[in-house]
């Protein structure tokens, strides 16, 4: 049994056999004897004192009819004898004799218990059973009761040793059935805690062998040219100009993941904001796109009127706005257009981007948002899918969420809404009021 147990069991044990040893203790203070035996000690008085009164009023001869009759009635050993020696009835009377001096002749009526060897054990037993009734009742109570309480521990223990050991599947919410109080919240919390634990895990692990499945690709085709350039040295320009290339598919590569990793890693840090005008820094950003659109004969219609000044970290927000316009301008059918509206509220602006892609199945709407995750059905145009991931986990840090939808014309239609000052806990302002 655990320690906790045992101290469990020793406070309920005393407390309770302290409470029963009062309530004794107040009884024989009291002096309340056990109804049983005070009756059969009363009896044997009476029927003295009758035999007694007989004896000395209609003579022995009226007595012993009268015993014989008792008897009868009420086996008490009752007995009558007599001595012709006056000095006999000199004895004291005990609650078993009483001496009768009559005609000269002194007459001796005892009564003897039936049993007596039997009744002192019950005497004894007595007395014995309240302090066995305190001891029994303690203990059965003390255990139930300790063990009631420390089990939901014990289950607790054995759940975070597991989560130690790195099983991150183990729930023992379930083993508190029939519970309806705050160790059972308890346990349901541990529940949602190891069921996060293990989901970061599934993620990281996925993480780990996406990257290294995009990584594999670009350092193959290094590895292939630099086989190529040892063969035919006089391919050299055109072979450096694709390890030029495939450097570059690293660096972004590389850079994009330190992006997500440091979005993942200070979720729970403080923010650095600045009064920032979004819808400013998101026409700056249509700008850019509307002209790399050209080249494929994309338009931008836009409705992004007024300003809307927030605290933000401004390399964040402008990251997870480039990044969902620039995917809608990557996947958007050639010569077809992008819509871009605002909605400013009082304390938060609704951004929705939408294009006429595509787009992706509906079960695939939330997996998007996963790192190097794409739609099915996407056209490979180049990138790593972690730009909508970057997306989400920089507007939920501002306490914001992103969602994807699919538009009745088609497409693809992700909408940003991001609130005026951040709502996550910790987040802090740098603002410079000089």
């Amino acid at each position: 049994m655990p320690r906790l147990f045992w101290k469990f069991f020793a406070t309920i044990w005393l407390t309770l056999a302290t409470t029963l040893a009062v309530i004794i203790v107040i009884v024989n203070l009291f002096q309340i004897p056990p109804p049983g035996r005070d009756r059969e000690y009363q009896e044997r008085a009476i029927i003295l004192t009758l035999t007694a009164n007989v004896l000395a009023r209609d003579g022995e001869d009226a007595a012993a009819r009268f015993i014989r009759t008792s008897e009868e009635t009420v086996p008490l050993g009752l007995r009558l004898s007599k001595s012709t020696e006056s000095l006999a009835c000199a004895d004291e009377s005990t609650a078993e004799t009483k001496s009768i001096l009559k005609d000269g002749t002194c007459y001796r009526i005892s009564v003897t218990p039936q049993g007596s060897f039997l009744l002192n054990v019950v005497d004894n037993l007595a007395l014995l059973v309240p302090w066995l009734s305190i001891f029994i009742a303690s203990t059965v109570a003390a255990a139930a009761l300790a063990g009631y309480l420390i089990r939901p521990v014990v289950h607790l223990r054995d759940g975070l040793s597991a989560l130690a050991h790195g099983r991150f599947d183990v729930r023992i919410g379930d083993q508190m059935a029939g519970r309806r109080d705050e160790v059972t919240a308890l346990a349901h919390d541990f529940d949602s805690t190891a069921a996060r634990l293990q989901e970061l895990q599934n993620a990281q692990q996925r993480l780990f062998h996406d990257v290294s499945h995009e990584l594999r690709s670009p350092l193959s085709r290094l590895q292939a040219a630099v086989g190529v350039l040892r063969q035919s040295p006089a391919k050299l320009g055109a072979m450096l100009d694709r390890m030029d290339r495939e450097v570059e598919r690293l660096d972004a590569l590389v850079g994009e993941v330190l992006t997500l990793a440091r979005l993942t890693a200070g979720s729970g840090l403080p923010l650095k904001t600045q009064a920032l005008d979004v819808i400013e820094l998101l026409n700056e950003i249509l700008g850019d796109a509307a002209f790399e659109a050209q080249t494929r004969d994309v338009s931008i219609t836009t409705s992004v009127d007024g300003a809307f000044r927030a605290e933000v970290e401004g390399e964040l927000i402008y990251r997870a706005l480039e990044n969902v316009v620039r995917n809608a301008v990557k996947y958007t059918a050639e010569h077809s257009g992008i819509s871009v509206s605002c909605e400013a509220a009082a304390e938060r602006l609704k951004i929705c981007v939408t294009d006429q892609g595509p787009g992706v199945r509906r079960d695939e709407l939330e997996r998007i948002f996963q790192p190097f995750s794409r739609g099915k059905e996407a056209v490979p145009r180049g990138g790593y899918g972690l730009g909508l991931a970057i997306t989400r986990q920089a507007v939920e840090r501002h306490g914001g969420r992103v969602h994807a939808s699919l538009p009745d014309g088609g497409g693809l239609a992700i909408t940003i809404e991001l609130p005026r000052r951040p709502t996550s806990p910790g987040s802090a302002d740098t603002r410079d009021f000089t």
